[in-house]
């Protein structure tokens, strides 16, 4: 079995959730549920060692995906979130995170070093990442309470606008080239990151604003759950360009499970075959290299393929990859190893 770092999950928004209804989030990690994806008991049947555990915040405006009759959809973009109840519910799931790292159900981890030894003690390593940065005021004052608390990783956006950029929209087709780049306090927080060693997310980012962070960042460019526009037209996927930038910067591209993003019609239907998510994996190692491609799963954020269900099934795509011809050490970097390699680079190790 091949250990798994997954680039991206949102199993912290499903358990805030839970706790919102009135239930034990703690409690449901370690004992386990049949909601969503991701807990501990499924975790370590599927071989998900650990991964970066987004802080995420919805939007109470976001609109259904309704395709015309073509199979064509274009969500508007929900309106911006307010700072401050931001803060309050970054916080609120923040909590969630340091309850289960204090309750040994997974571990906060802020290095390479912490990862690695979570793995080898079979306990989840968790890497703390904030997705939309709507907590983060333009002074950045907020910040530095974050990486005290172990972030490690943050996306300037969602597919919302923020004070620090613009996001994509969920369309189909459509190219991500669309809006402008980044705030000048979008900027200020990648040069932020750049001095905290924290990983800069581009997912969710539209073009001009990857192509800002591709000039002021030194570290190596990252799209932690993002597919090939060239095999899926949705304004969520990556250009040929943009896979060529990561490639340069000796980055990493996480392949997204989210149905849409992998079929040719973009539409979410679970029953797709592995194949689509081999021929992803196939288009990013031709474009990038092998050592720049890894897993950004989202579970708990995405409807997934049938043939892999959840946390627990996540070796039905290893074995999917080992069928279509790759060596294990190659899966190795596809499972963990290239993840680990960026993210210790990034964080000066």
């Amino acid at each position: 079995m091949q250990q798994i770092f997954d680039g991206h999950n949102d199993v912290l928004y499903r358990l805030h959730l839970h706790q919102k209804a009135g239930g034990d989030p703690v409690r449901e990690f370690i004992e386990g549920t049949d909601k969503g994806h991701i807990d501990g008991p499924r975790a370590r049947a599927g071989g998900l060692a650990g991964g970066l555990c987004a802080i995420y915040l919805s939007s109470p405006d976001l609109k259904e995906r309704e395709p015309d009759a073509n199979g064509h959809y274009a969500i508007p973009l929900p309106t911006p979130l307010p700072h401050e109840p931001s803060v309050a519910r970054a916080m609120e799931i923040a909590a969630i995170a340091q309850r289960l790292d204090r309750a040994g159900a997974w571990s906060i981890c802020r290095s390479t070093k912490d990862i690695r030894a979570a793995m080898e003690k079979g306990v989840f390593a968790a890497v703390l990442h904030i997705e939309g940065c709507e907590a983060i005021n333009a002074d950045l004052d907020e910040l530095e309470t974050f990486y005290a608390s172990g972030l490690r990783s943050l996306g300037p956006v969602w597919s919302r606008e923020t004070i620090f950029g613009y996001g994509v929209p969920f369309a189909y087709p459509a190219h991500p080239d669309m809006g402008p780049g980044l705030t000048e306090p979008g900027k200020r927080l990648v040069k932020a990151c750049n001095e905290y060693g924290i990983l800069i997310d581009t997912a969710h980012l539209n073009e001009k604003g990857f192509w800002d962070v591709a000039r002021l960042s030194h570290h190596p460019l990252i799209a932690s759950h993002s597919n090939a526009h060239g095999l899926c037209t949705i304004a969520r996927n990556l250009t040929d360009r943009q896979m060529d930038a990561i490639r340069d910067s000796r980055g990493i591209a996480g392949l997204n499970f989210a149905v849409t993003m992998l079929r040719e019609d973009a539409l979410e239907i679970a029953d797709t075959p592995l194949e689509r998510m081999v021929r992803h994996v196939d288009y990013m190692v031709e474009r990038m290299g092998i050592d720049c491609v890894g897993l950004g799963s989202d579970y708990d954020g995405a409807t997934i393929p049938d043939a892999i269900s959840d946390a627990a099934g996540s070796q039905a795509l290893i074995e999917a990859l080992r069928q279509s011809g790759y060596t294990e050490e190659e899966l190795a970097k596809l499972a963990r190893e290239n993840w680990l390699r960026v993210a210790a680079e990034t964080w000066g190790e």
